[in-house]
């Protein structure tokens, strides 16, 4: 499953409040990716080290006990500590989740949504679109640290809507301002969503503008090596990784390894050792799920991120993504060859990769970098995840 490569010096642990997160390694919350079975096979394969978010929590769904909001909310015993993304605009809605997630030890750390590029977010004027509104950032931050009492409270944030209204440098120092532990930069604006390449730059000007807490740097992590090259270039204190890990949840194995400064071999498994990882992540959906066939239909999304690169027909690839049972999907699966070794070039770009995209934004929201009247609890979405 590995062949070896030499691996560089060890990076500095990353402080999270109480929390040492050693290697400074963060799985980022992804909408319909990142629910409890997935972050348990990301951990499996790190050995218990690194952070795991969950994917997002919208903050009126969670004050308002959706079903499957607590679902989504529950964590496996052995994670430590228990990472909760909130998403919201509002801040009185905010402050109501945080304090229930404090007050209920639903978690031990808070994670803020200041990020996502999708319409259904952007166009309630949250996710990548409300640093742009700076005292609604700054009220929003406010209620959030002052109800999570000892929590610590992080933001994930991108540069900003587009390149004329970039924020990323104001929305730092307001974060330091109200008392924000840490803080993630992707590197892309909210117009850019997945396209193009992150810009890196602005993850080093960020690390040199708010020099008192952490700042991680977030976009183009495709392997080890790149998230070790991310540090250097930026001098940021920790990587948060998406989309590299999306059918290669074993990336972080590598990571602690470099991490950690250890002459390893880097993760090549084989498509047997990969269809065995497939089985049991679905496996897993199920068991979370309470049903076999539904889990293996959420799993569907993952079959092609899986066999990136090998050599499986379309009419095949295609059958393995509707199957509905989990021996339906061990059958299809041992009908390839699966002493295939890891394919060349599998290791790059995987996942959204849209860009330039119009960001659809509230009426009148570019007016005012100040004003946010009009934001209220109508503007908080009642669904969490994806």
């Amino acid at each position: 499953m590995r062949d070896n490569g030499p691996m560089p010096t060890p990076v500095s642990p990353l402080q999270i409040g109480p929390h040492t997160v050693e290697p400074p390694v963060v799985l980022a919350p992804m909408a319909g990716i990142t629910n409890a079975p997935f972050r348990t096979l990301c951990r499996e394969f790190s050995g218990g080290k690194g952070l795991f978010v969950s994917e997002m929590i919208t903050t009126r769904a969670l004050v308002e006990r959706n079903e499957k909001t607590m679902q989504l909310i529950q964590f496996d015993a052995t994670e430590k500590p228990r990472s909760i993304q909130l998403y919201g605009v509002d801040p009185a809605t905010v402050g109501k989740a945080v304090r229930m997630i404090a007050e209920e030890d639903l978690a031990d750390h808070i994670d803020l949504n200041f990020g996502c590029p999708v319409p259904k977010v952007t166009r309630k004027g949250g996710g990548s679109a409300l640093p742009y509104k700076r005292n609604l950032l700054r009220a929003i931050l406010r209620e959030a640290v002052s109800g999570a009492g000892d929590l610590p409270v992080t933001m994930k944030m991108r540069k900003g809507i587009d390149d004329d209204h970039i924020t990323f440098l104001d929305a730092g120092r307001i974060a330091v301002e109200e008392g924000v532990t840490a803080i993630a930069l992707h590197g892309r604006t909210a117009a850019q969503h997945y396209g193009g390449t992150a810009d890196w730059d602005a993850i080093a000007r960020l690390k040199e503008h708010v020099p008192e807490i952490p700042v991680l740097g977030n976009g183009d992590i495709w392997s080890a090596q790149d998230a070790l090259r991310m540090v250097r270039e930026t001098g940021c204190d920790g990587v948060v990784v998406g989309r590299g890990c999306l059918g290669r949840p074993w990336l972080f194995a590598d990571l602690v390894a470099a991490f950690e400064g250890r002459t390893e071999a880097i993760a090549r498994p084989s498509l047997r050792e990969v269809a065995d990882i497939m089985v049991r992540h679905a496996t897993l959906l199920g068991e979370w799920i309470g049903d076999e066939s539904k889990g293996v239909v959420d799993f569907r999304k993952h079959v092609a991120w899986y066999l990136k690169g090998f050599a499986v027909g379309s009419e095949m690839r295609k059958r393995l993504a509707i199957t509905s049972s989990l021996a339906e999907l061990r059958a299809g699966l041992d009908e390839l060859d699966l002493d295939q070794p890891w394919p060349t070039g599998a290791d790059g770009p995987r996942g959204r990769t849209s860009g330039n995209n119009r960001v659809v934004l509230p009426d009148g929201w570019l007016k005012d970098p100040y004003d946010c009247a009009g934001i209220g609890e109508d503007a908080e979405l009642d669904t969490s995840g994806g």
